[in-house]
């Protein structure tokens, strides 16, 4: 039987390319994603445990969100007790916070979030072993930076050039004294390191004579737990101080985390691949067992017992797993390069590291490839099994009885009811019927993908008079046989309809979603511009004087971030500035008035007032001050709003709520300029910031290009993670076309003979492919709109404004790929078909 497999493999070798292509491409996914994974875990971890070597013992700080380094940073005195203790070598202070680029045209280098400022510290001999200069020398005076070479080559600066250099304040040139390169992961994620000399990053970031974190290097022999011993009561109790080694452990978990979470997420795609191949693997192997089915009514005959034939076919579907296997694993590593220069094309570079090739990989590829083809060839290898000798040397098909097809659309319908119920269930449950929510969605896909043999006739139906009209016999002809074997069918429609169900889900998610923060930009920001930090951090409150005193501007409110506190509870608080706040955002009163803020009074939302049973007139005990005893005073309410999502719980006048701090955390600032939005208005206000390139100036369209930005790039991205699953389904279709073909010969050699020319052949087994997508089409669109449909009803409640949106030019879009799928997957099907010999074709079995 062995030998029977192998023969019957070599024989229909060009049966099962598709099935080979399928599995293939399945398990290149997989053995990609567990490569790549497991290089970039390693190449990342190395780099950790380097920037560790040198490390006895670190200590990091938290400053306080008030700027005060008192009691939470460490002073030069504490750096000095620790350089005296035994067993030192040298001590390192470090000092950081968000130092931003201009380049040549005075625009940020780097994405904001990742662009660092810090202190360059030389030791005896003058260098900062954290850096290797390629040019130049570290900072030596307060008017010299360093870059790092990749930031300096963006920017196109030499050793010598004067550089515009943005941190939380304004604007400042500094000279540059040198280039170097550094495995920060910061730089490495494509942003950019500025170094300071340290008494210009001190008071930058934190206050003169203090640092954010220490490094402690060992002399040799001395322990490394000893010195922490020892360090840990010199330096503040809040500072969390650890062994270099131990840091490194923690860093190695952390990015196995990271790229185990990015793994997981690529691999559920590649799940999904493959489960879409099962369709196609499945249909092949029941369409070779088909047209064998005299080949196998004859071992029977011979003494073949039914288990040896279910053997035998699963031992052709298991060589074809391994050969399959074999080739997508190699694959698979060429996409694990691929990839990881893909990021480096991207500005995140990828630290040094060979390819790592885990057994683990090797296993899981030829392991998934081998078991998802057996799996799917059991079925069709236990209808080859089951069929009677003298039965089907009687036939050349075997075609299912009534009673199998009924006890199948039975549990197809028990199936689907089931699904349908628990995805409404969970959607009437609001926001805790996720779970049901997806749990139901697998019982609903399944269920669908048993009914769409039985659903192929009905719906195929009702577009066979309009194909008849419009291409005569070989549209007649081509709906026919599009449901001359439902399930054949079906298991082709049931992978594109897989693949455009998540595809059409995600695509009514994200559009609605997009609508409802483009109605929410829309009709809460009345004002024509946004300004924030680059880098997500709090502006600089010399910004809003600055804006202030700008030419055309006729008002400006800032969002301050209020320690505040009512009648001892914290309180989510604005600061803002009265008189303006209701020119640059819709603040709808419901009772009282905006006004009350300049009479140092404050204005809550209509959730706060009437959550805590307070209203206008009521006078509260507000705390403001980040202390654990803020300073009270008695405030008056002097209105109440319709809470909306660009306002804070509580509403306060910015002088009143940020007396308590030197610094405020401006989160944003709204602008609203005479004028309007125009050209003179945005570089009034560039200018007035002193072309601060860390600081973005939004208008109305650029805040939902920022927020609609994001979710459109989500969605490309989980459409090109799934169009491995739609490669697969097409792959399907062709794969399906070209063994009905085969299967057809004579009844395509007679309809040559009596006057179907090719060009009339050609089409109908074209328009036989575009009627099979378009009906996976069509059914994996209903189905995602109802799924989309279900997990917005599980959201809305934490997205204002939401209001489900179809995207019907989408869809529309959707349905003419389906069709051009069909069009293409039946180019060679439909080309072979059109070329067959007349007379050799009547003469086929």
């Amino acid at each position: 039987m062995l030998r029977t497999a192998l023969r019957n493999v070599l024989a229909h070798k060009a049966r099962l390319l598709m099935t080979v292509l399928a599995v293939m491409l399945g398990v290149a996914f997989v053995s990609g994603t567990l490569v790549f994974s497991d290089t970039l875990s390693n190449a990342y971890r190395g780099q950790s445990a380097k920037s560790y070597d040198d490390v006895a013992v670190a200590a990091t700080t938290y400053s306080d969100p008030d700027g005060s380094p008192k009691g939470t940073a460490i002073d030069a005195a504490a750096l000095d007790k620790v350089r005296a203790l035994d067993g030192v070598r040298s001590v390192t202070g470090r000092v950081s916070g968000f130092a931003g680029v201009a380049d040549p045209d005075g625009k940020l280098i780097g994405n904001g979030w990742t662009n660092t400022g810090a202190n360059f510290a030389p030791g005896k001999d003058g260098k900062d072993s954290s850096y290797d200069f390629t040019d130049g020398h570290g900072p030596a005076k307060a008017d010299e930076i360093a870059l790092d070479r990749d930031t300096a080559k963006k920017g196109e600066y030499e050793v010598g050039d004067r550089v515009r250099v943005a941190t939380n304040g304004p604007v400042r040139e500094y000279v540059l004294s040198g280039v170097f390169t550094t495995e920060d992961g910061q730089v490495n994620a494509g942003g950019s390191l500025v170094l300071f000399q340290t008494p210009v990053a001190q008071k930058l970031y934190l206050a003169p004579g203090y640092y954010e974190d220490i490094t402690v290097s060992a002399a040799p022999g001395a322990s490394a737990g000893k010195l922490l011993a020892e360090v840990k009561p010199l330096l503040p109790k809040d500072a969390d101080v650890k062994t270099g080694e131990a840091l490194a452990d923690d860093n190695a978990k952390q990015i196995e985390e990271s790229m185990s979470t990015l793994s997981q997420v690529l691999l559920a795609f590649a799940a999904i691949a493959l489960f879409v191949g099962i369709f196609l693997i499945s249909n092949t192997f029941t369409m070779l067992v088909a047209q064998r089915t005299k080949e196998l009514a004859l071992m029977r005959a011979v003494g073949a017992s039914r288990r040896q034939v279910k053997r035998s076919v699963l031992l052709e579907a298991m060589v074809v797993g391994v050969l399959a296997s074999v080739v997508g694993f190699a694959l698979g590593i060429g996409l694990a390069v691929a990839l990881r220069s893909a990021m480096s094309s991207f500005g995140a570079k990828v630290p040094a590291g060979g390819l790592v090739v885990s057994p683990t990989a090797i296993g899981a590829a030829l392991a998934v490839g081998v078991v998802v083809t057996m799996l799917a060839a059991w079925l069709p290898a236990r209808r080859a099994a089951k069929i009677p000798p003298v039965a089907a040397m009687s036939s050349v098909h075997a075609v299912a009885t009534t009673k199998s097809l009924v006890v199948r659309n039975s549990i197809g319908a028990l199936i689907t009811l089931i699904g349908a119920g628990g995805i409404l269930a969970g959607a009437a449950a609001g926001k805790g019927g996720r779970m049901l929510i997806g749990a139901g969605a697998f019982f609903a896909l399944i269920g669908i993908i048993v009914l769409i043999p039985l659903l192929s006739r009905p719906v195929i139906a009702l577009v066979r008079p309009a194909i008849s009209k419009l291409f005569g016999v070989s549209g007649k002809l081509a709906s026919q046989n599009a449901v001359r074997n439902p399930r054949r069918t079906g298991a082709t429609a049931s992978a594109l309809a897989i693949g455009l169900t998540l595809v059409t889900g995600l695509s009514v998610l994200g559009v609605t979603m997009g609508r409802a923060v483009d109605k929410a930009t829309t009709d809460n920001i009345r004002a024509d511009y946004m300004l924030t930090m680059a880098s997500g951090k709090s502006l600089d409150k010399s910004a809003l004087t600055a804006l202030e005193k700008a030419p055309g501007v006729s008002a400006v409110s800032p969002q301050t971030w209020v320690p505040m506190e009512i009648d001892g509870e914290s309180v989510s608080a604005d600061g803002v500035t009265p008189g303006d706040i209701g020119k640059v955002l819709n603040v709808k009163v419901l009772s009282g008035s905006l006004d009350a803020l300049g009479k140092g009074e404050i204005v809550l939302d209509d959730k706060t007032a009437k959550n805590r049973g307070l209203k206008v007139g009521d006078t509260v005990k507000a705390g403001f001050g980040r202390d654990e005893n803020p300073k009270t005073a008695p405030m008056r309410i002097g209105g109440v709003y319709e809470g909306n999502e660009f306002s804070s719980n509580v509403l306060v006048d910015q002088k009143v709520g940020t007396a308590y701090t030197d610094r405020p955390e401006i989160r944003q600032i709204f602008v609203k300029s005479q004028g309007g939005a125009t050209a003179a208005n945005e570089k009034a206000l560039i200018n007035a910031l002193g072309d601060n390139p860390a600081i973005s100036v939004m208008d109305k369209q650029d805040i939902r290009n920022t927020f609609g930005g994001m979710i459109n790039t989500l969605l490309n991205i989980m459409y090109g993670l799934l169009g491995m699953a739609l490669i697969i389904a097409v792959l399907g279709v062709i794969n399906t076309l070209a063994m009905s073909v085969f299967e057809r010969q004579q009844e395509i050699g007679m309809l040559r003979a009596i006057g179907l020319d090719r060009g009339r052949v050609k089409t109908m087994i074209r328009l036989e492919s575009v009627v099979i997508s378009l009906f996976g089409a069509v059914i994996g669109i209903g189905l995602g709109t109802f799924l989309g449909w279900a997990i917005g009803q599980s959201i809305k409640d934490e997205i204002p404004g939401y209001a489900l949106v179809i995207p019907w030019d989408r869809v529309g879009l959707f349905l003419v790929l389906a069709g051009l799928v069909g069009v293409l997957a039946a180019m060679w099907p439909a080309r072979s078909a059109a070329r067959l010999n007349m007379l050799t074709a009547i003469k086929t079995e």
